[in-house]
């Protein structure tokens, strides 16, 4: 089966361009019925993922955070089954959500996934309660963190402390890295700097960003179309599109990065990050 009938008929599938006309011209039948078959098996991927329950997607290898006075902290494995309640990175990187298990002081919640306005945590900074009831951590364009994560047994944890200089601020790297502080009034800094590995968060695991071709928008179609566009060895629509080994585990073209494509884009694991 040709790459050049995969980019036909994703962007006929797409509904930007192409019919199944089109596919019928440019593909033999064989090359059609199997590429129908795919596309129903994917479908399925990602009705499966988009409908099973949440998994974290912090990477297996980097969910570790340190705290002088409560200890280790971790962001995936909360849940049973295990990472079912873990923190997760939403599709936009706008907020986080989920919980964090900490073996010295409990589970901290970041957030519950649903901001009030849909797109981050209102975190009212007035009230009985501060943070409440519409309270998590938020991500702003330039990936700096704020709001409030709250955990039973310590109280608030401010992931956006003002004070701090830039480079200690609470933050998401353009790799999926957290760096910086957070602060909880009753357990002090919580340390997100670590470089050393197994000693910091990141997010995304092993496969890349969904932001296929690199223009900020996202998901999109077009991200759709790049991804098979350049699979099928075209050109990138914006000149900064990622490689084609989407789960970066050394082997390409494979069945797999496109399964992994589309897994990740309905909000499901990685394949190379699942332990």
């Amino acid at each position: 089966m040709s790459l050049h009938c995969f980019t036909v008929f994703y962007t006929a599938a797409a509904g930007l361009s192409g019919t199944l006309r089109n596919l019928k011209r440019e593909c033999t039948m064989t090359d059609a019925h199997t590429i129908t078959r795919t596309l129903a098996g994917l479908a399925v991927i990602a009705l499966l993922a988009s409908t099973a329950q949440a998994q974290s997607n912090v990477a297996a290898t980097a969910k570790f955070c340190y705290a002088e006075n409560a200890g280790w902290m971790n962001w995936r494995d909360a849940g049973s089954p295990q990472t079912s309640q873990g923190v997760q990175l939403n599709a936009a990187s706008t907020f986080l959500q989920g919980f964090v298990w900490a073996e010295n002081v409990g589970y901290i919640n970041l957030g519950d996934g649903s901001p009030a306005n849909g797109t981050a945590y209102a975190n009212p900074t007035s009230g009985s309660v501060v943070g409440t009831p519409d309270f998590g951590v938020n991500i702003d364009p330039s990936g700096k963190l704020s709001g409030y994560a709250w955990g039973e047994n310590i109280g608030w944890i401010n992931f956006g402390v003002a004070t701090l200089a830039s480079n200690q601020q609470a933050r998401l790297q353009s790799d999926g890295k957290l760096r910086g502080y957070a602060w909880g009034e009753n357990i002090g800094w919580i340390n997100l700097d670590s470089t050393q590995q197994g000693k910091y968060v990141s997010f995304g695991g092993s496969c890349d960003i969904i932001d296929f071709n690199g223009n900020g928008v996202f998901p999109e179609d077009q991200d759709v179309i790049d991804f098979f566009n350049v699979l099928a060895g075209g050109v990138c629509s914006t000149g900064n599109c990622q490689d084609i080994d989407f789960n970066n585990n050394e082997v390409y073209p494979e069945d797999l990065d496109v399964i992994d494509f589309f897994t990740v884009l309905a909000g499901g694991p990685c394949s190379t990050d699942v332990p």
